[in-house]
């Protein structure tokens, strides 16, 4: 059981995390605890992964419970597995601006008799908007991935952020963070084939003085999918907190990270592999991973 409520401004940080989420896979599952509510997604060829955990405090109210009714006639009960589809959901938070004008409050409840959540929106003038979406029993996958374990940290604002990677064109699919001791440079991926036609290579330097937080004990460049740090970034500047970037040697998985005192946001992408053997295609997490 599911039940929580929003306020308009709310709305829109919510709707910016499942937006995010969207660039990672077509599924998304609701996994709520006592921790908060979290939203889950893994791709299918298990190389990105992403969870977005808002804390109970995040909300105007918040309740779950560990069990639901299988059915009204029957008192057998199981936990509540949601996996919704992006295709479903995505659209009821895609004009954000909107909402956040014209909604003033949000609930989201789940009717496990019926497989539905059921989002309700209270706008302006008394009009209320109510969606129903089908959901899934599934069990939400999570990985687990040791950031204090990363060789190499880097904190930067989301402005920072932005101005870099606004040279790259939309069509760019992979991106090289390179690092040493007294540099950062992210740059188009060398193994990206090139055409001459409409090809274009870009390069960004920032210096140690611009990030939060800059820690570097190893030189290495990684090369990992663009779509993905790009909706980390939508995020985070939704919430206008700093991005933690964990990362080592090319192979290894990266974390992108967001914590905040009402949210906490998580995305481990995998990163091409040194060997030329590899190069070509992108690694699967090289995580431990377990069911809940």
């Amino acid at each position: 059981m599911l039940k929580c409520g929003m306020s308009g401004s709310q709305v829109k940080v919510f709707g910016k995390a499942i937006q995010a989420l969207s660039r990672i896979s077509d599924e998304l599952w609701l996994d709520p605890s006592e921790k908060g509510l979290a939203l889950r997604s893994v791709n299918s060829c298990r190389s990105a992964y992403g969870c977005v955990l808002f804390s109970p405090l995040f909300f105007q109210h918040y309740q779950w419970s560990t069990s639901v009714k299988v059915n009204e006639n029957d008192s057998k009960t199981s936990n509540l597995n949601c996996k919704l589809g992006m295709k479903s959901i995505l659209p009821i938070f895609r004009c954000l601006n909107s909402l956040e004008r014209n909604v003033e409050n949000c609930r989201i409840f789940t009717r496990s008799d019926q497989c539905k959540v059921v989002i309700q929106f209270f706008c302006r003038h008394g009009i209320r908007r109510t969606h129903n979406v089908c959901f899934q029993e599934s069990q939400p996958l999570q990985v687990i991935f040791e950031k204090s374990m990363c060789s190499n940290t880097l904190v930067i604002q989301p402005r920072v952020l932005a101005e870099a990677v606004v040279l790259f064109t939309s069509s760019q699919e992979e991106v090289t963070l390179a690092v040493t001791p007294l540099s950062v440079c992210l740059k188009s991926s060398s193994d990206e084939p090139m055409d001459l036609t409409n090809s274009v290579y870009s390069e960004m330097f920032v210096g140690p003085e611009e990030f939060d937080f800059f820690q570097i004990g190893v030189d290495t460049e990684i090369t990992f999918c663009f779509k993905e740090l790009k909706g980390m970034l939508t995020f985070s500047e939704a919430t206008h907190a700093p991005i933690a970037i964990h990362f080592d040697f090319p192979g290894k998985p990266m974390a992108l990270s967001i914590d905040d005192m009402l949210l906490e946001a998580n995305f481990i992408l995998a990163t091409l592999a040194d060997e030329p053997s590899r190069a070509s295609s992108q690694q699967s997490l090289c995580l431990s991973q377990k069911q809940k």
